[in-house]
């Protein structure tokens, strides 16, 4: 009798039984995620808590995120597809609950953890099973439907969080998510196969409390950074213990990898194209980050726009990234990564456009913009998902997915508190002289716009060294 998860049962289990669940799955927990942006002044008036206070329903998110995604690529060796599946949706599903009828703020934060650990392992899980299941000459087109999960859903999520505003109460919000979360578990749970080969991968008690360490507290700091109401050495505290834990995390996994037990293989980086493509994802989602949080802010405060006038404007920008997803991951599979992700970084560069904004500046003009620079964050996200998983041994899906999933975090941190740092510094000294606020803060805004063109020509630079293997990567 053969056990569950073993090649021959991999092979009779078409793609199509799985990869569907999984990416209905993954588009429901990150639609979640920015859900709450439009909710959190109801919620401060419901519980009385400070604007602080509440924006920890998306820093404590992100936290948990951060440090459960590494975790993943020990779990997905661990346990088969199926237990892995059942655990992520069970705990999104629990933690959506919790968030539906929770009494007090501080259970409602609770929630938002426990849905975090669940919307964690999704992502990995997802585009573990793919290389596992799709033929390397049919990737380009299945990530292309993982790059429109990607973008679709944070796209959708404010939109929709806003229209539920306007008809009942936040708690709304959940109430349409869980039913989906509670259907799509019960359907993986009747329909859905192992299709990974499971290894008896110990549990490093060391690398645990190292990884908690270093990713939690670098993207806290990187979180406070630049927060009025945070004193300075705290982020350089809790950057210092991350970038300190780091480093302790990574010479713990080197000497464990020579045992082939590591709990997150760092081999993935002995591929050039991998860590070629990691380095741009890295720097893309500093970009994109900073301007999804920049933009929805400016929008707001300077241009006095409603958070539903916002949500609509950057609709169709999120539409169209994730409608072109399954089309640019065709051509990938045609015509390689270089011909579409080289044109595409040029592109981005419109984000200069964001630089010269005026309080005159017509709405269809900011979204015209917008949805330029989704567009070419489409042709340059599922080419370089597809290459860096593409470029690795098969014994390293699991921890590559993971090590990508850090990265974004850490990233999308980043650039975050790269953009809201230069913001506020260069509002404060554009204060005296503006005509009006709202001056001061374009002004401010300018600058920040600029320094995230600054860094994405190194992506430029670094798209002109991507090469699509020739042929499945062997075992380093």
């Amino acid at each position: 009798m053969r056990k569950a998860g073993t090649p021959v049962e991999q092979s009779r289990q078409p793609p199509r039984g799985v990869i569907p669940i999984l990416l209905i799955a993954a588009f429901v927990v990150i639609l979640n995620e920015t859900t709450m942006n439009v909710a959190l002044s109801a919620i401060m008036s419901d519980f009385g808590v400070t604007e602080r206070s509440a924006q920890w329903l998306t820093t404590a998110f992100m936290l948990t995120m951060a440090v459960v995604i590494p975790i993943t690529g020990w779990l997905l060796d661990r346990l088969t597809t199926r237990s892995v599946f059942l655990t992520a949706m069970g705990l999104f599903s629990l933690g959506t609950l919790v968030c539906m009828v929770a009494p007090s703020f501080s259970l409602l934060l609770l929630g938002r953890v426990v849905q975090a650990s669940g919307t964690a392992m999704m992502m990995p899980l997802l585009m573990t099973t793919i290389m596992q299941l799709v033929p390397a000459g049919e990737r380009g087109k299945t990530m292309g439907n993982i790059s429109m999960v990607i973008a679709v859903a944070p796209a959708v999520g404010p939109t929709l969080s806003g229209v539920i505003l306007q008809m009942g109460s936040w708690r709304l919000i959940f109430g349409v998510v869980l039913p989906i979360a509670l259907a799509m578990l019960a359907l993986g749970a009747a329909r859905l196969r192992n299709v990974s080969e499971r290894k008896d991968t110990p549990l490093d008690l060391i690398s645990v409390p190292l990884s908690v360490l270093a990713f939690g507290p670098l993207i806290y700091g990187l979180s406070v950074v630049g927060a009025e109401d945070v004193a300075f050495w705290v982020p350089m505290l809790s950057l210092g213990v991350g970038v300190g834990a780091l480093v302790a995390f990574i010479a713990r996994q080197m000497v464990l990898q020579g045992r082939d037990a590591a709990f997150l293989d760092l081999r993935t980086f002995t591929q050039l194209p991998f860590t070629v493509s990691v380095i741009m994802m890295a720097i893309a989602m500093m970009a994109l980050f900073g301007t999804v949080i920049m933009l929805p802010l400016l929008l707001q405060r300077a241009f006095g726009w409603e958070p539903v006038e916002v949500g609509l404007m950057m609709l169709p920008g999120g539409i169209a990234m994730g409608l072109l997803g399954p089309v640019i991951g065709r051509l990938f599979d045609r015509v390689g990564p270089r011909v579409l992700v080289i044109p595409a970084s040029f592109v981005v560069l419109a984000v200069f456009l964001f630089s010269t904004l005026q309080l005159g500046t017509p709405g269809w003009a900011i979204m015209l913009a917008h949805v330029a620079m989704s567009v070419s964050f489409a042709a340059i996200f599922t080419p370089l998902f597809t290459l860096a998983l593409g470029s690795l041994p098969r014994k390293l899906y699991s921890h590559g997915s993971a090590v990508i999933g850090a990265v974004q975090q850490v990233a999308g941190a980043a650039g975050t508190a790269l953009f809201v740092t230069i913001f506020a510094m260069q509002t404060a000294v554009a204060r005296p002289t503006a005509a009006s606020e709202g001056e001061a803060m374009l002004a401010g805004s300018h600058w920040a716009f600029l320094g995230a063109g600054a860094i994405w020509t190194a992506a430029v630079i670094a798209g002109f060294f991507l090469r699509k293997p020739e042929e499945p990567a062997t075992a380093p």
